[in-house]
């Protein structure tokens, strides 16, 4: 979990991101999220959402492991992150990471 910390703090410095829910849904429906990011706390329904458009417009969702608390202490901001859009992930390496990790639970599955 540790890799995705820094994944997602140095996408937050370096590149664009846009924190909340609402922003997130709007990004899925249009399709010009590189990557969506929750929270495990996400509320329910607002996750429901977000997994239907990210599913349509084929964009990678994650559901981070922590609270948006947690979430919200890796992106360095004073208030909780239920969920943040990345539009442009900077000099991180988010993307990489999250495409080796579902190579890997598919070869899992295998």
């Amino acid at each position: 979990m540790m890799d995705i910390d820094k994944a997602i703090s140095t996408a937050v410095r370096t590149g664009k991101v846009m924190f909340g829910s609402n922003s997130a849904l709007q990004s899925a429906r249009t399709g010009r999220a590189k990557m969506i990011i929750v929270a495990s706390n996400c509320p329910e329904n607002v996750r429901k959402d977000l997994e239907y458009y990210c599913k349509l417009s084929r964009i990678p969702l994650l559901v981070y492991k922590g609270s948006s608390a947690e979430l919200a202490t890796v992106c360095g901001k004073p208030f909780l992150v239920a969920a943040l859009t990345i539009r442009d992930p900077g000099d991180s390496d988010i993307l990489k990471l999250i495409e080796s990790q579902n190579v890997e639970a598919q070869g899992e599955l295998a």
